[in-house]
């Protein structure tokens, strides 16, 4: 039976991007070794970082002046790293989910953190509009898309002080206009590469400004000099991450991977939204993940929840239990995800339906 990989992370990856690696665990490059046990100092691996910064340059646009550099620590990490970094004295902060809120948290340790809005009183189930951002701040700080409410900022914000965003679950997914951000960072296991290797976006002339001592592994500049090597980088999650950057190279580029997600996603919202037992918690339309597409029952249905899970679960589904904090269901439909599991998941959905 074919498995339908909606995880929201780590998560579904390109079939060439698993046997790639896979391949490479055995003999990397052609050397005899594991790539699990080569020097990240050999010509070989060498190749591999530089080639993975060259495409992420090449498929984001990324204009001169910004480096990328790869780090460890997860995007949590990043979530003390941007104020160390960039964070005289206050910063702002717009909170549309868990992960917002814990990196609006981390930073006021830094200074003084201004919450311009929250969804947080109506469960996060839209994005905020209309708040004013300090024009004093030294930075305003994003969470583009919210893996777990189900909502994505899809539009690159015109804001007066330096816009930083944490990209995790939906960099790759459409094109972004590097220029009007400082710093984009986030963790590859959504739509890059397995777990254990961050990817950070960084305006150059915004770095050094800072007061304070900044740990050496926590300065931005001790990456960018020393070309991501500066420790020993995540070797297998890079080489991965090269893998998936050429597949999307493939694919047409991040321009021909937007519109694939929004014809997919179209396919599963009108499916919830046509039906009789499920709905959309995140009504907005513009507010809608193109990511991770959160659903649960309608009330009078409720008692059903548990047997359309292992309905679906009996088809192939795999991973579309919504976060333990929410409840109801979530297909995360990545760059990777196939068109034809989200038509798996609406012909379960329909079938349980007819049954109901």
């Amino acid at each position: 039976m074919k498995i339908h990989n909606f995880s929201a992370g780590p998560s579904i990856l390109p079939e060439s991007t698993i046997k790639n690696s896979a391949e490479a665990v055995i003999n990397f490059a052609g050397t005899g070794l594991s790539l699990l046990e080569v020097s990240h100092r050999s010509k070989e691996f060498v190749a591999v970082m530089d080639e993975a910064t060259a495409l992420f340059k090449e498929l984001l646009d990324i204009p001169a002046g910004y480096e990328v550099v790869f780090v460890g620590g997860g995007a949590s990490t990043q979530f003390c790293m941007v104020p160390f970094n960039l964070m005289q004295k206050k910063a702002a902060y717009l909170n549309t989910g868990t992960w917002a809120n814990k990196a609006l948290k981390e930073a006021k340790a830094f200074g003084e953190v201004v919450e311009v809005a929250s969804s947080k009183d109506s469960i996060y189930n839209h994005i905020p509009k209309g708040y004013d951002i300090p024009s004093d701040a030294d930075y305003f700080h994003i969470t583009t898309n919210n893996t777990i409410y189900g909502t994505e900022i899809k539009k690159d914000l015109d804001v007066n002080v330096p816009l930083v965003a944490d990209m995790s679950s939906d960099i790759f997914s459409r094109p972004v206009d590097i220029s009007k951000y400082t710093l984009i960072y986030g963790g590859a296991q959504k739509n890059l590469a397995p777990a254990g290797v961050t990817f950070a976006i960084v305006k150059q002339d915004a770095l050094g400004k800072m007061d304070r001592h900044i740990p050496t592994m926590l300065d931005y500049r001790t990456h960018i000099d020393g070309g991501s090597m500066f420790n020993t980088p995540p070797v297998f999650p890079v080489f991965s991450a090269l893998q998936t950057l050429r597949w999307l190279k493939e694919m047409g580029g991040v321009a021909a991977m937007e519109k694939i997600n929004i014809e997919k996603a179209a396919v599963l919202y009108d499916a919830i939204d046509s039906s009789r037992l499920f709905k959309a918690p995140v009504a907005d339309l513009e507010d809608r993940s193109l990511m991770n597409i959160c659903f649960i029952m309608n009330d009078e249905y409720k008692e059903l929840e548990k047997e359309f899970f292992d309905f679906a679960t009996a088809r192939g589904m795999s991973g579309i239990k919504g976060h333990r904090s929410v409840g109801g269901f979530r297909a995360s439909t990545y760059n990777a995800m196939p068109k034809a599991s989200i038509q798996a998941l609406v012909d379960a959905m329909k079938e349980f339906e007819a049954k109901h």
